[in-house]
């Protein structure tokens, strides 16, 4: 995102060959055909979701607030590299409210103090050899690392009033303990009420005002220094909506600009808030950087 002086810019970079690709059909993400099956749904991950991102942000009411340019696949070495602090940054927060653990992130992290890993994600527990972390409050990063790394494990259908209740009550105080040099916000609609990969009930007003919420801590500790990552989201037409009032909140717009179109769930937080206390309070009690919190 720009510094604060030209705000009103968001810098995407994308390619077009990110949509050179088939994921096949079966049941769901699985691709299987067993034969008695009149109509075989598209994987979750094709191409289509990405096609409507990228129109909504070409096309949609914020079109004129979005500079594109042109991106490029990360070589294997980039990938396995790691930023330097002569890069100018020396703390980094990543944030992430996509509906999975961010695992890779923190495993990436998990004994650096440099950098602070907070995820929100659905309390989905370990999948196997590529995901063998849970995702669990007491993954608290190891060694230099430890109270680095925390988890906000959410209950299913905590949505916007949940996560609103968890980005003031978890977040917001350990963003402002940690005093980052950036901020790196990933974004994932699979946390939306619609998605059919996760459960969380976030609606278009909970991912904008989760993107006010950033957008204000960047302003206030960055520099305006954020970078913001697309991850997950597998609803073909919701995701896109998601994906646009995020970035609505991020541009700090004192109006909506787009209305759901779908959402309709009622919401009750009391569950979720009673989680979400527990685990402040394990971490007031575990994180030695909030113990004066």
């Amino acid at each position: 995102m720009s510094s604060p002086s030209t705000s009103c810019r968001i810098n995407v970079f994308w390619r077009d060959g990110m949509l050179n690709h088939d994921t096949g059909k079966g049941v769901f993400d699985t691709g299987m055909n067993p034969g008695f099956l009149e109509v075989l749904e598209k994987h979750p991950e094709n191409s289509d979701r990405i096609r409507n991102i990228v129109s909504i942000l070409s096309k949609g009411p914020i079109s004129s607030y979005i500079s594109w340019h042109s991106g490029s696949p990360a070589t294997i070495h980039q990938l396995l590299s790691f930023h330097s602090q002569d890069s100018g940054c020396k703390k980094v927060l990543v944030l992430d409210i996509d509906v999975h653990y961010g695992n890779g992130t923190a495993e990436g992290f998990y004994r650096s103090d440099k950098v602070l890993t907070v995820s929100l994600h659905m309390n989905h527990g370990s999948w196997g050899p590529s995901h063998p972390q849970n995702g669990t409050v007491d993954e608290l990063g190891e060694g230099e690392g430890f109270g680095y790394n925390l988890n906000v494990p959410l209950p299913n259908g905590s949505g916007d009033e949940g996560y609103g209740y968890a980005m003031r009550e978890v977040v917001i105080p350990a963003v402002e303990k940690f005093e980052p040099d950036m901020m790196v916000l990933v974004i994932g609609q699979d946390s939306s009420a619609f998605d059919p990969n996760g459960r969380q009930c976030l609606t278009m007003d909970g991912y904008r005002e989760i993107g006010r919420m950033v957008r204000r801590l960047a302003d206030k500790h960055c520099g305006s220094r954020l970078l913001i990552v697309q991850e997950g989201g597998y609803h073909v037409t919701y995701s896109a909506y998601c994906v646009h009032a995020t970035l609505e909140g991020v541009l700090d717009l004192p109006h909506r600009l787009l209305s759901d179109p779908i959402a309709y769930y009622p919401e009750d937080e009391t569950f979720a808030v009673k989680v979400i206390e527990a685990i402040k309070q394990f971490q007031m009690k575990n994180v030695p950087m909030l113990k004066d919190v």
